[in-house]
């Protein structure tokens, strides 16, 4: 019998249920998650197979992965890449598909002589684009909302998730340029992996297995 537990941070909301359903397919189930409210319940446990899923804001995976309160999390790659957590990026979910982007004002002309006004809610991010492309900018940071910032005049552009791009063109907005193709990706504590090896790379496998039949 499984001896030791695996807990499994999963992020709130739709991405949490699609990469919850990865796991249910590659065998890693619990029935307490799928009949419970998770808007209320938090922490779901299989005791046949010993594994534990909790529900966290998506933006706080990472931390509990990064200190060892979950083993695995699922946490976006414009995460990763804002915070730079010191864990283990070991598998491209295939799903959470989007893009990271700039965009602006269907009319905004750039002045390279003068610091760009950037609304974000990813400055780390911002600020690495740029500098790859020797742009003084002011990053203005910003929780939700961004489209309104160069409508009113706070920011030239803005740097930002971008799904399907309606909220854009609604606000007569237009992507400028594509920073970053962004996923779900499978983190993995750096502790965990050494001392729970054969189980995590046993559930690793069968993920792999699963994400590459679908794509098929």
């Amino acid at each position: 019998m499984m001896s030791e537990y695996l807990n499994i941070a999963l992020p709130k909301g739709r991405l949490g249920q699609r990469v919850y359903s990865l796991f249910e397919q590659a065998g890693y189930d619990c029935d307490d998650l799928k009949t419970g409210d998770p808007g209320r319940k938090l922490i779901f446990e299989n005791n046949l197979l010993n594994i534990n899923f909790f529900w966290v804001k998506p933006s706080d995976v990472h931390v509990y992965v990064e200190r060892g309160a979950a083993d695995i999390g699922a946490a976006g790659k414009d995460i990763l890449d804002e915070y730079n957590p010191d864990v283990y990026e070991l598998l491209d979910l295939k799903t959470g598909i989007c893009k990271m982007a700039v965009a602006a004002p269907e009319k905004f002309i750039e002045e390279p002589d003068k610091v760009l006004r950037v609304a974000t809610e990813f400055p780390n991010i911002a600020a690495k684009y740029y500098a790859g492309l020797g742009r003084d900018i002011d990053i203005i940071k910003l929780k939700g909302s961004l489209e309104i910032a160069p409508i009113i005049g706070l920011a030239d552009v803005i740097v930002d998730i971008v799904e399907t791009g309606t909220t854009l063109r609604e606000n007569n907005l237009i992507i400028k340029d594509i920073i970053m193709d962004i996923s779900a990706r499978l983190i993995v504590n750096k502790s965990s992996f050494n001392f729970k090896f054969k189980r995590i790379n046993e559930l690793i496998n069968k993920l792999n297995f699963n994400i590459e039949k679908i794509k098929k």
